[in-house]
C-alpha cells in the first residue's frame, strides 16, 4: 500500500532507506563504500527502525543477510560498494540462488555519466549478476526508487525465492524527488489445482514403498506442522534434501536421514527401491539425486513433484504428477488426508532402521570419538538451537550423528560454499538474539570469513563456533587420496591457535582433544555469554567419518 506523498522532496539516499523500511527490512548488513554515502546517510535517519550491521568483508555481509532470509522467509538485505565490493559479494548471491533464499543486494554504482569508459571500479551489474540472480536492475532516477525497490522485494519472494541485485548510480542518490513510498502488495499464494490432492492420494494408496523428500524454503511453523502431520499420519518415511535438516524432526520414527553429499549408502539404496517418490519443495538437484543417478530421467519411477516454480518441475526428471503450489499452501491442503489402509509399515520401519544404524557411533582411533562427543553435545543443547554449517568433510559428522529437533533450525549452503558458516551464525544470532546459535566449520572455512567475529563483538551477538581442525582441506584431500594416493599437493594447512584467536577479541576460547571434553567446553562457552570458539582437534588420518587416509590409499592401490 502506498503512503501519502510527502510535500518535501527527499534525496535518493533517503528514499532508498525509506523504501527498505516500507518493505519490512529490519537489518542491513553492509561494508561501507563511497559509492553509497547518501544511502548510509539515509539509514542514519532510520537508525531507530533499521539496524545497520557493519561487517568486515562483503561475502560475510551477504552470508549474514542470506541467513536472515532463511530464518525469516523475508528478504535479507545487504549493501556493498561497487567493483571489488560487488565481486566479493557474488558468492553470497550464488548461495542465495542455489539455496532458493530471498535476498536483496544493493550495490553502489559509478555515476551514469561515466558509463562505458571503464571508469574507476566500473562493472556492468546486469551482465555480471544475471546468471546467478533472479533479477538485476539499476536505478538511475530517484523518482523510480519506490517502484523498483518494491518490485525487488516482490521478486525475491515470488515463485522460487532467490536473490535480486539492485545497482544504485552514485549521483541518483543525491537527487531530490517527491514520490510516495511503496510497500509490499497482498498476493494470495498459488494453491494446488483442484484435482491435485485427489490424484496424489490415489497414487499414494497404490504404493507399497513410498518415500517423501522435503526441501525448499520459506516454510512457516504452521506449514511444517501440517506437512509433518500428513506424513506421520500416513506412516511415510521422510528424508530431507541436502542441508534441509531443519524441516523435519530428526528424532522422529519417520525420519530417514538426509539425501545429499555424504548420504548413507543404505538410504540411497532405499531411495532407489522406493516405488513412489513424494518430492516436496526440493528441486531434485545434483546432491539430492546423487549426481542424477537415483532414478531414470524418463520417468519410470513415479515421482510426485511439488514446487512453487513450474519450470523446476520436470526440469531433469519427468514426473508422474507435478503440483505447482506455495509449499505452506500445499501442506495445508493435505490436512486430514489419510490413506485408508497403508501397506508400508514394514517398509517405513526398515528405512528408519537404516537411519538408526547409520547414526550409531563406531570406534575411532585416538582420544576423540567425535561421533560420541557430538551425541553427548546434542543432549545439552537448547530445544530452539539454530545450527549453521560450513562446507567440507567435517560437516558430515554432525549430519550423520546428530538429530535436528522439531523447534531447531539448520542453515547450510547447498552450493557448497566454504566461508558460509561463521557469518551465517552471526547473522542468525543478530536476527534471533534470544536463541543459542552453534556453528560447525572446518579449519579451512574458519579462516575464510573468521574475521567476521569482529562483527559479532561489534553488534553484541554471541554465537558458539566449533572449529574442526585437521590441518587440511579435508574434502579435496579425500578426493586427492582416491585419485592420486600419497601425492599430497596443495591441501595441507597451517593454522593459528583458534582459541587464542577469539580471545584476542575478548571472547571465550576452548580447545578439545578428547571425547569427554566437548560438553564441558560448550557449557563454559555458553555460560560466558561471549562469542566463543571451541577448537576441536581431530585425528588428521580420519579424513571422513567412514574412512581414514590409510584406507583410501589401500583402496586406490587395489
Amino acid at each position: 500500500m502506498a503512503d501519502a506523498a510527502r510535500p518535501e522532496g527527499r534525496t535518493g539516499g533517503q528514499l532508498l532507506a525509506d523504501a527498505l523500511v516500507a518493505n519490512g527490512a529490519t537489518h542491513v548488513f553492509a561494508v561501507p563504500g563511497e559509492s553509497y554515502l547518501d544511502l548510509l546517510d539515509g539509514l542514519y535517519n532510520q537508525r531507530n527502525r533499521i539496524e545497520l550491521v557493519t561487517c568486515r568483508f562483503e561475502a560475510g555481509a551477504v552470508h549474514m543477510a542470506e541467513a536472515q532470509g532463511k530464518l525469516t522467509g523475508r528478504p535479507g538485505v545487504a549493501v556493498v560498494t561497487r567493483g571489488p565490493g560487488a565481486c566479493h559479494a557474488a558468492i553470497g548471491v550464488h548461495v542465495a540462488q542455489q539455496d532458493s533464499t530471498p535476498l536483496v543486494l544493493l550495490v553502489g554504482q559509478i555515476p551514469v555519466s561515466e558509463t562505458d569508459r571503464e571508469t574507476f571500479q566500473e562493472v556492468d551489474y546486469r551482465r555480471f549478476f544475471s546468471p546467478i540472480a533472479k533479477w538485476v536492475t539499476q536505478i538511475d532516477e530517484a523518482e523510480r526508487i519506490p517502484e523498483l525497490m518494491a518490485h525487488a522485494f516482490d521478486v525475491a519472494v515470488s515463485g522460487r525465492p532467490g536473490p535480486v541485485v539492485v545497482a544504485l548510480s552514485e549521483e541518483m542518490q543525491k537527487h531530490l524527488a517527491s514520490v510516495p513510498d511503496i510497500g509490499p502488495q497482498p498476493v494470495l499464494p498459488p494453491h494446488p489445482a483442484p484435482d491435485a490432492i485427489p490424484r496424489l492420494m490415489q497414487m499414494l494408496a497404490k504404493a507399497e514403498k513410498p518415500l517423501a523428500i522435503l526441501g525448499g524454503t520459506r516454510w512457516t511453523e504452521e506449514g511444517r506442522a501440517a506437512i509433518r502431520d500428513f506424513l506421520v499420519g500416513n506412516d511415510i518415511p521422510v528424508a530431507v534434501a541436502f542441508r534441509r535438516q531443519g524441516l523435519f524432526d530428526g528424532t522422529s520414527a519417520h525420519y530417514a536421514g538426509d539425501l545429499g553429499v555424504g548420504a548413507d549408502a543404505q538410504l540411497v539404496a532405499k531411495a532407489k527401491e522406493a516405488d513412489l517418490i513424494l518430492a516436496i519443495g526440493t528441486r531434485l538437484g545434483e546432491p539430492v539425486s546423487q549426481g542424477y543417478t537415483l532414478w531414470d530421467m524418463a520417468g519410470s519411477k513415479p515421482i510426485i513433484h511439488v514446487h512453487p516454480e513450474q519450470s523446476e518441475i520436470g526440469r531433469v526428471y519427468r514426473v508422474a504428477l507435478g503440483v505447482v503450489s506455495e509449499l505452506n499452501a500445499f501442506a495445508q491442503a493435505l490436512r486430514g488426508q489419510r490413506v485408508a489402509q497403508p501397506r508400508w509399515g514394514a517398509w517405513r520401519q526398515a528405512v528408519r532402521a537404516a537411519r538408526e544404524a547409520q547414526a550409531k557411533p563406531q570406534e575411532y582411533d585416538g582420544p576423540l570419538n567425535l561421533a560420541v562427543a557430538l551425541q553427548q553435545l546434542e543432549t545439552v543443547l537448547p530445544e530452539d538451537t539454530i545450527f549453521t554449517t560450513d562446507a567440507g568433510n567435517f560437516a558430515t559428522w554432525p549430519t550423520r550423528f546428530m538429530h535436528v529437533r522439531e523447534k531447531q533450525d539448520f542453515l547450510g549452503p547447498t552450493n557448497g560454499a566454504m566461508g558460509y558458516g561463521v557469518p551465517a551464525a552471526i547473522g542468525a544470532a543478530i536476527t534471533n538474539p534470544g536463541r543459542c546459535v552453534v556453528c560447525f566449520v572446518g579449519d579451512g572455512g574458519a579462516l575464510m570469513t573468521g574475521q567476521e567475529l569482529a562483527t559479532a563483538f561489534h553488534h553484541g551477538a554471541a554465537p558458539i563456533i566449533l572449529v574442526f581442525n585437521n590441518g587440511m582441506y579435508g574434502t579435496i584431500r579425500m578426493y586427492q587420496e582416491r585419485t592420486y594416493p600419497g601425492r599430497v599437493s596443495g591441501t595441507e594447512l597451517t593454522n593459528p591457535d583458534f582459541a587464542r584467536f577469539i580471545e584476542s577479541f575478548g571472547g571465550h576460547g576452548e580447545v578439545v582433544n578428547a571425547t569427554e571434553e566437548l560438553v564441558p567446553a560448550f557449557q563454559r562457552a555458553r555460560a560466558s555469554g561471549k562469542p566463543a570458539v571451541i577448537e576441536v582437534r581431530m585425528n588428521p588420518d580420519q579424513v571422513t567419518n567412514r574412512a581414514t587416509i590409510a584406507q583410501l590409499r589401500a583402496q586406490a592401490a587395489r
